[in-house]
């Protein structure tokens, strides 16, 4: 049985890499997409994940695929598009390590994922079923996502959902709020950012935000602010966990191999949810903390996982 099966976008994030002698911005190629960054989090802790995704039949897919093989996810669900080519996005870093997103996607493989290309059968044999909101903005993705979640609700499988708010993918922030407002019942697992939650509820608090939001379905919400660290709700409680102190060099995919390791942690328990107490809950948000500020002192994505050995000596 597969741990996480995820549906989402799977591109090239171009990441900087300093200046040639000319003074040109250069860039790496670094793989990218927040369910792939969670998967490999997982896959890099001892998970057996899978995703469902679809790329170009063009360099940057074989380099996707490739990475995917590398880190242990199944590709049985990735779809190749000789129309549309993988999907790239350029990230720029001010001088706290934070990002903001130029995207080419107007024509992306990940956005014409249809419903019948969704291999199911690796939902039905899930534990847990991921998804995100970028999936959402464009058909027919969007309907696809609507498939899969139906199998895996079907299905009996955990529902974690990371809305990953892209402003530039959305027409705008109205739309975008509407539309990831609506499958915030399906999670039982959320987790969101700040800016997010307040999209989700018009709640500034990250405490009550949390608190609310669990109030229309999730049975956890992980509100995670940056430095200012996480807050989350469970069982009735709300609690905040400080950030790991490091100095971050690129943020890129923290909140996702956070989430990933939460993940992760919870499914070493191997326990039903109903039966998870709330220090347990707790001790996996603090080591998934841990292991996202360690992510942010190398550069990348998945490149900047760290193992187990380095959690749990850090």
């Amino acid at each position: 049985m597969t741990d996480v099966t995820a549906l989402g976008e799977l591109l090239i994030d171009f990441t900087p890499y300093g200046t040639a002698e000319d003074g040109c911005h250069l860039f790496g190629r670094n793989p990218g997409g927040a369910p792939a960054n969670l998967l490999a989090t997982v896959s890099r802790y001892g998970g057996k994940t899978a995703l469902i995704t679809k790329v170009g039949a063009d360099i940057f897919g074989d380099f996707l695929i490739d990475v995917l093989r590398k880190n242990k996810i199944s590709t049985e669900g990735v779809v190749r598009d000789g129309i549309h080519n993988t999907t790239l996005a350029f990230v720029e870093l001010n001088a706290e390590g934070d990002r903001s997103f130029s995207f080419y996607r107007r024509f992306g493989a990940d956005i014409f994922l249809t419903p019948e290309e969704v291999n199911s059968e690796l939902i039905r044999d899930s534990k847990v079923f991921h998804f995100g909101s970028l999936s959402l903005t464009d058909e027919p993705a969007a309907s696809a996502t609507d498939r899969a979640l139906k199998t895996a609700k079907d299905s009996g499988c955990v529902i974690t959902y990371d809305p990953n708010y892209r402003a530039a993918l959305w027409p705008n922030k109205a739309t975008a709020a509407k539309k990831i407002r609506e499958y915030v019942p399906f999670a039982e697992i959320i987790k969101v950012s700040r800016e997010e939650a307040q999209m989700i509820t018009g709640i500034e608090t990250p405490e009550k935000a949390a608190k609310e939001i669990c109030g229309m379905g999730p049975k956890i919400a992980l509100v995670t602010d940056g430095g200012n660290g996480v807050t989350y709700a469970a069982q009735g409680c709300v609690r905040h966990i400080p950030a790991f102190a490091v100095k971050a060099e690129d943020t890129t995919g923290a909140g996702d191999i956070f989430f990933g390791s939460f993940i992760s942690s919870l499914l070493r328990l191997e326990k039903p949810k109903e039966e998870l107490q709330i220090s347990e809950i707790e001790s996996c948000v603090k080591r998934a903390v841990k292991t996202a500020g360690l992510s942010t002192t190398k550069k990348g994505a998945i490149p900047s996982i760290p193992n187990e050995k380095e959690v749990d000596k850090g």
